[in-house]
C-alpha cells in the first residue's frame, strides 16, 4: 500500500465529520473534521490557482490552528510544505526561503517587520499570506482569511505517494538543510496507522485505516507542546491527524506549564509531544507545587524526542500521573524510528538505552556492521522508509544516505554501541553538533559570528551537559573583552538560542598543528571553568 497524507485527511473527514480536528487553548476556537476539511479545501483551492504542484510553501508561525490548516492545505494542493524556525534572524530566514525556492510564505503578523526587511531580496516569492494575531501587519500581504476561496469543495486533483514535504534542520556549516520526505515514506516511517513500540501493526489498506478511524481505535487528541515547526511537533501532529485524531495547541508562545495543563484539562487531551527534560522539568515543577490543581485523568501518553529525558524525571512524572505511558523516541529529521524506550510506573529505565527499531543497524565509519555485545562503537542507521536526501545538496546527501549491504540507509551521525540484548547505548553525535533543548546548533556558525567582533581573535564553541537543556552552548575566546557584550553581539547576528550561555577567555585557543580546533580540549576547558567533572 502506498499512501498520500492529503488523501488520508480527506478519508478522515468523510469517516468522522463531527469529531474534533483542531482546537486552541482551553476555550479558544475549535473545528470539527467537517469544518476543518472545508477550510483546508478553500485554502488549497486558492493555492492551486496561484502556484504549481511541487512549488514550495513556507510556514513562519507559532503554534495555532492555522498552522495545521496551512500544512494540510498545502498537501491537498500538492505544494511542498517548508517548516520555518521562527527564532531565525533576517539572514537566516532569507537563506531558508531562498534555498527552499519558496513561492509562497504564510507568516504571522508578529513577524511583519522582519518579512518587510527581506521581501525585496526574495524574487521567487510570488505571494505573502499574513495571519492575524492582533498586531499591525504589512499592506502588501494577503490576509489569511481572504486567501480562503469562497468554494470550499475539494480539488479535482490526482495526488501521488511521492508528493513531498521538507523538514529543514541545522547544517554542518550552520546553514539549515531541507530533508526531503515523500508522504508515503514518512507515513510508513511513523507506523502507517500502527505503532511497533506499542504492538500495533500497520494498516494494509485504506479500508483498514478507515475502519480504525471509525472505531476510534488508537486515535487521540494530541497536544504538540513543542513547536510545530520542529520535526517532533510536526511529525507527531500529522500522524495523529492521519489516524483520525485532533491537534490541540496552546495559546502561549513559549512553554507555560500552567496554561498547558489547563488546556489538557479543558480539551480532554490524551497525548502530549514534548522535547525531553527541557519540557518535562518545568512541567514537573508545576505538578510538585500544587499536585491536585489540574484534572489530568485524560492523559494517557507522553511522547518525547530530540533531547535527553532522564529516568528520575520520568519516574517523578509517573508519581503524579501513574496512568501514563512515556514513550522516549530516538530519531532525527533524517530518519524516524531508530529506537524507542517505553516507561510505565512499573518499569525501570537506564538513560540512553533504546530498543533498536525495525530496519535499523549500527555500522562503523568504514561500513562494517557492529555486532551486539562487541563493545565496538558505530553510527546507527535506518533503512526502509527514509528521506530522498537533502534539497540541493548532493554532497551531504551522499554522506548521510549511504548504500551498504545492498540497501540504502540513513546515517545522520548518532554514535552508539550495541549491548548483547540488542539495545542501543547512545554516546551523542559523532560530530561536534550541540543539541540544546531539541535545537541543533553547529559551532562553526556561532564561532564565525563571534569572530566578527573586533575584540575576538579566535573562538571555539562547544556544548556542555546541562540539566534543563541537555547541552548548553559555551564559547572559548582568544583575546579579552566583555562577556555580556559578546553574547549580545551574537544575538544580533543569530537566533538568541544559539548565543553562548557563558564565554571564557584564553591567551591562545586550542588548535592542533594542522590548524583544526581541538574541540575535546575546548570542552574540557569549559567544563573545568564551570566546575563540571567528567
Amino acid at each position: 500500500m502506498e499512501w498520500n497524507l492529503a488523501d488520508l485527511f480527506e478519508l478522515t473527514a468523510d469517516t468522522v465529520p463531527d469529531r474534533m480536528a483542531v482546537a486552541h487553548g482551553p476555550a479558544g476556537p475549535s473545528l470539527t473534521w467537517r469544518e476543518f476539511d472545508a477550510r483546508t479545501n478553500a485554502l488549497a483551492r486558492h493555492l492551486a490557482g496561484v502556484h504549481e504542484p511541487g512549488d514550495k510553501l513556507a510556514i513562519y508561525s507559532y503554534n495555532r490552528p492555522e498552522y495545521t490548516e496551512t500544512l494540510v492545505a498545502a498537501l491537498k494542493a500538492r505544494l511542498v510544505p517548508v517548516n520555518v524556525n521562527y527564532r531565525y534572524r533576517e539572514d537566516e530566514l532569507h537563506y531558508l526561503f531562498d534555498n527552499s525556492d519558496s513561492t509562497v510564505i504564510v507568516y504571522e503578523a508578529a513577524f511583519a517587520d522582519t518579512v518587510a526587511k527581506i521581501r525585496d531580496r526574495l524574487p521567487k516569492v510570488r505571494e505573502w499570506v499574513e495571519l492575524d494575531d492582533g498586531t499591525e501587519g504589512n499592506a502588501f500581504a494577503l490576509a489569511y482569511e481572504d486567501a480562503l476561496d469562497a468554494d470550499s469543495g475539494r480539488l479535482d486533483i490526482a495526488r501521488s505517494p511521492r508528493d513531498m514535504l521538507f523538514l529543514y534542520t541545522g547544517g554542518t556549516t550552520g546553514m539549515p538543510k531541507g530533508v526531503m520526505w515523500t508522504q508515503d515514506a514518512l507515513f510508513k516511517a511513523l507506523g502507517a496507522g500502527g505503532n511497533a513500540a506499542l504492538g500495533q501493526e500497520p494498516s494494509k489498506s485504506l479500508e483498514e485505516q478507515r475502519d480504525r478511524i471509525a472505531a476510534d481505535a488508537g486515535t487521540m487528541r494530541l497536544m504538540p507542546a513543542c513547536p510545530l515547526m520542529h520535526g517532533t511537533g510536526q511529525f507527531t501532529a500529522m500522524n495523529a491527524l492521519a489516524g483520525g485524531g485532533a491537534i490541540v495547541t496552546c495559546e502561549s508562545q513559549s512553554l507555560d506549564p500552567e496554561h498547558l495543563f489547563a488546556t489538557v484539562e479543558a480539551r480532554g487531551v490524551q497525548a502530549l509531544a514534548i522535547v525531553g527534560d527541557a519540557f518535562a522539568r518545568p512541567m514537573l515543577a508545576t505538578l510538585d507545587a500544587d499536585p491536585g490543581r489540574f484534572d489530568l485523568s485524560s492523559l494517557a501518553l507522553v511522547i518525547s524526542s530530540g533531547v535527553m529525558w532522564s529516568p528520575p524525571i520520568k519516574q517523578a512524572l509517573l508519581g503524579h500521573l501513574p496512568q501514563l505511558i512515556l514513550m522516549d523516541s530516538f530519531g532525527s529529521s533524517e530518519a524516524v524510528g531508530f529506537g524507542t524506550e517505553i516507561t510505565t510506573k512499573d518499569s525501570q529505565v537506564k538513560l540512553g538505552k533504546f530498543k533498536i527499531g525495525p530496519n535499523c543497524k549500527v555500522f562503523t565509519p568504514e561500513g562494517e556492521e557492529v555486532a551486539p555485545g562487541s563493545g565496538v562503537a558505530g553510527f546507527v542507521a535506518r533503512s526502509g522508509p527514509i528521506p530522498e536526501g537533502y534539497y540541493k545538496d548532493e554532497k551531504k546527501s551522499a554522506e548521510t544516505f549511504r548504500t551498504l549491504q545492498g540497501r540504502r540507509w540513513s546515517i545522520p551521525g548518532d554514535w552508539c554501541t550495541v549491548r548483547e540484548d540488542g539495545t542501543l547505548e547512545l554516546h551523542g553525535r559523532g560530530s561536534v553538533c550541540i543539541n540544546s533543548g531539541g535545537e541543533k546548533i553547529y559551532p562553526e556558525e556561532v564561532e564565525e559570528a563571534l569572530k566578527l567582533h573586533p575584540d575576538v581573535a579566535d573562538a571555539a564553541v562547544v556544548g556542555v551537559p546541562d540539566e534543563k537543556w541537555g547541552e548548553a552552548v559555551m564559547a572559548i575566546v582568544e583575546g579579552a573583552g566583555d562577556e555580556q557584550a559578546l553574547r549580545g553581539h551574537v544575538k544580533e547576528k543569530l537566533a538568541a538560542y544559539k548565543a553562548p550561555k557563558r564565554i571564557f577567555f584564553v591567551d591562545r585557543l586550542m588548535r592542533a598543528p594542522n590548524g583544526k580546533l581541538d574541540y575535546k580540549a575546548a570542552k574540557a576547558h569549559a567544563k573545568s571553568s564551570l566546575g563540571i567533572s567528567d
